[in-house]
C-alpha cells in the first residue's frame, strides 16, 4: 500500500493494531504512525494502541498512551482497565477503575465485566460483590457478559450455589452464559451436570467455544469412554480442530483414557505447539507406561521445542520413575538449576525419592531427602513411607510415619503403612495401639468404585457399603445401595450378586474377604444358596 504511494489513515492504523501478535510489530506500528503525521492523541488511535498494548502485555505503554491523550471516553478507561487486569495487574485495574468514577465516568457493561474479572483473578469476593450491587443498580446484570462474568467469580470464589442460583434466574441463555456454567460445574467435579448441560446448550443452539469445549474435554475422565470420541467428532465439526487449548486437552483425554496412539496422532497434527502441548503428552505417556516414548519426547523439546519448565522435568522424573531409570532420574534432579534454571521444588524430589526406593536403594534415597535445601514436605515424606513397609529397619519406617502424622494429622496412610509394617513383624500390639491412634485422629477418605451403563457412571460408595451394606442387601433394599439407573440395565437377582460380592470385598477382616475364584463365582451365582434365592427374584429391578 505504502509502495503505491498510498498513505494509511488513522482507521487503516485502527484496524492493523488488532492482528498483531508481537512487540516488535506494536512498536513498528506506532513508529509508522509517528513518521506519517497520525494524530496518536485522537480517539480512535489512541484507543486503538492502548487495546493493542495490553493484549501484548505492555501495560506501561499503554499507560503512556493514554496519559498523553488529549481527550478520553469511556472506551479509552474500558481499554486502560482491561490492559491491566489481561497484563496480570488486577489490583491496577481496580484502581484505575476507582480513578475512572472519581474522574464522572459512568461505567459500562464492559467495564463492570472487566473489573469482575479482575476481582475473579483476585479472588476478591467481596470487591466482586460490590462490582455485582452495582451492576444491579444501573440494570446491567442482565447482560450476558456481566452474567457470565459473575458466575466465574462465584465459581472460581468456591460458593458455586451462587454461580447456579443466578444462572437459574438469568432470563435468556446464550453461548456466554452457557459457557461460563458449563466451565463452573466442571471445576468443581460435577461432571454429569456439565456434559449434560453441554448437550442441552448446544441442542439450544448456543455455540461452544474453545474454553467450553475444553472444560467438557477434562470431564471425560469420569463420564463414559466412549463420550471422547463424540466430542473429537464435534470439535472437527465445529472447526474447533486448530485451536491449540482444544488440541491440549484432546491429547489429555486421550491419555487419560489410555488411547495413546490416538493423543499421538492429535499431537502431531498441532501446528505450533506450545510448552503446555509437550507437557501434557510427556505426562500422559509417563502415566501409561510408555516411558521410553516420554524420554524421546522430551529429547525432542531440547532440540527444537521451548524450554522446559518444571512441569515437563517432572514428566520427565516420573517416566524415569515408571521405567527404573535411576541413573537419568538422578543426572536430571542433579542439572536441573543449572542447565534449564529451574529450580528442584517437592515434586521432583518425591519422584526421585521413589524411584531410588522402587529400586532397593534405600540409603540414597535417605541421602537424598536429607540433602534437600528445604523442609520435606507431606508430599515428599508420602513417597518415602510407602516404600519403608516393607524395609527391614522398622525405626525408620516409624520416624517417617511420625513426619507424616505431624505434617497432616488427618491423614489414615502413615497409619496404614504403620499398621501394615507391623502387621509383617507380628508386632500385634502395635497394630492396636495404630489403630486406635488413627480412628482418634485421622480422617478417613471415602473410597469408592464406579461402573458404566449405557454410557453414564454410577459409584458405590466404600462406608456406605460396609456399615449398612448386609443388612439392606439381604433385604433386598437394592435401592438404598444402588442408583437405579443401573437396574435399568440388570434384574434385581444379578444386582443382589453385584452387592454381595462388593460387600465380601471390604471386609475389613482380611480372612472373611473372598479369594479372586470366589468373587467370580459369586457373581456367576454358582452357590447353593444364591440358587435357592434365584426364584425369589422378580425378573427385573423394583423398590419393592
Amino acid at each position: 500500500m505504502q509502495g503505491l504511494g498510498v498513505r494509511p489513515s488513522k482507521f487503516t492504523f485502527s484496524i492493523l493494531t488488532t492482528f498483531l501478535s508481537s512487540a516488535s510489530q506494536g512498536k513498528e506500528i506506532h513508529c509508522n504512525m509517528i513518521t506519517s503525521g497520525v494524530c496518536l492523541s485522537s480517539l480512535v488511535i489512541g484507543n486503538s494502541l492502548i487495546d493493542m498494548y495490553g493484549k501484548l502485555g505492555m501495560v506501561e505503554y499503554a499507560f503512556s498512551v493514554f496519559l498523553n491523550m488529549l481527550e478520553v471516553d469511556i472506551v479509552s478507561w474500558n481499554s486502560l482497565i482491561s490492559s491491566c487486569s489481561k497484563s496480570g495487574h488486577e489490583a491496577l485495574a481496580l484502581k484505575q477503575f476507582d480513578q475512572m468514577r472519581l474522574a464522572g465516568y459512568s461505567p459500562d457493561e464492559f467495564t463492570v465485566s472487566n473489573v469482575i474479572t479482575a476481582c475473579t483473578n483476585l479472588r476478591y469476593l467481596d470487591k466482586g460483590k460490590q462490582i455485582l450491587a452495582l451492576s444491579v443498580k444501573v440494570r446491567f446484570i442482565s447482560n450476558s457478559i456481566v452474567s457470565s462474568a459473575v458466575i466465574d467469580l462465584f465459581s472460581k470464589c468456591n460458593v458455586m450455589e451462587d454461580s447456579v442460583r443466578l444462572f437459574e434466574e438469568v432470563e435468556l441463555w446464550d453461548s456466554l452464559v452457557c459457557n461460563s456454567i458449563i466451565s463452573s460445574y466442571a471445576r468443581h467435579g460435577f461432571h454429569d451436570d456439565a456434559f449434560l448441560l453441554f448437550v442441552l446448550a448446544f441442542r439450544e443452539d448456543c455455540g461452544p467455544t474453545e474454553f467450553t469445549l475444553s472444560s467438557v474435554l477434562s470431564c471425560i475422565n469420569f463420564l463414559s469412554i466412549e463420550r471422547g470420541p463424540q466430542l473429537h467428532s464435534l470439535v472437527i465439526k465445529s472447526g474447533f480442530r486448530s485451536e491449540l487449548i482444544v488440541a491440549t486437552s484432546l491429547v489429555n483425554m486421550y491419555t487419560n483414557i489410555g488411547s495413546i496412539e490416538s493423543a499421538l496422532q492429535v499431537f502431531s497434527e498441532i501446528h505450533v505447539k506450545d510448552l503446555i502441548s509437550w507437557n501434557t503428552l510427556i505426562m500422559g505417556l509417563a502415566h501409561n507406561g510408555r516411558v521410553v516414548e516420554a524420554l524421546e519426547l522430551f529429547k525432542e523439546i531440547l532440540r527444537e521445542g521451548p524450554a522446559p519448565d518444571r512441569i515437563t522435568l517432572s514428566g520427565v522424573l516420573l517416566a524415569c520413575r515408571c521405567g527404573a531409570f535411576v541413573d537419568i532420574g538422578i543426572s536430571i534432579l542433579s542439572s536441573m538449576e543449572e542447565e534449564f534454571g529451574v529450580t528442584p521444588r517437592d515434586e521432583h524430589y518425591a519422584c526421585v525419592i521413589d524411584l531410588l526406593c522402587h529400586a532397593g536403594k534405600f540409603k540414597e534415597a535417605f541421602d537424598t531427602l536429607e540433602a534437600m535445601p528445604f523442609e520435606p514436605r507431606f508430599l515428599v515424606w508420602k513417597s518415602l513411607v510407602l516404600a519403608t513397609a516393607t524395609y527391614t529397619n522398622l525405626y525408620i519406617t516409624e520416624r517417617v510415619a511420625e513426619k507424616m502424622i505431624e505434617l497432616n494429622p488427618q491423614s489414615s496412610l502413615p497409619y496404614m503403612i504403620l499398621a501394615r509394617a507391623y502387621e509383617m513383624r507380628g508386632k500385634w500390639g502395635g497394630i492396636i495401639r495404630v489403630k486406635k491412634a488413627m480412628k482418634q485422629r485421622s480422617k478417613k477418605v471415602v473410597g469408592c468404585s464406579w461402573i458404566g451403563v449405557r454410557n453414564r457412571i454410577f459409584t458405590f460408595e466404600a462406608d456406605r457399603l460396609e456399615h449398612d451394606g448386609e443388612p439392606l442387601i439381604e433385604k433386598l433394599a437394592l435401592h438404598e445401595l444402588i442408583d437405579p439407573g443401573i437396574g435399568e440395565s440388570y434384574d434385581t437377582y444379578q444386582l443382589y450378586l453385584m452387592a454381595k460380592a462388593a460387600y465380601l470385598c471390604m471386609q475389613m477382616n482380611p480372612e472373611m474377604r473372598p479369594s479372586m475364584p470366589e468373587v467370580l463365582r459369586l457373581l456367576e451365582g454358582e452357590t447353593d444358596h444364591f440358587h435357592n434365592l434365584k426364584a425369589k427374584f422378580v425378573p427385573h429391578y423394583t423398590k419393592e
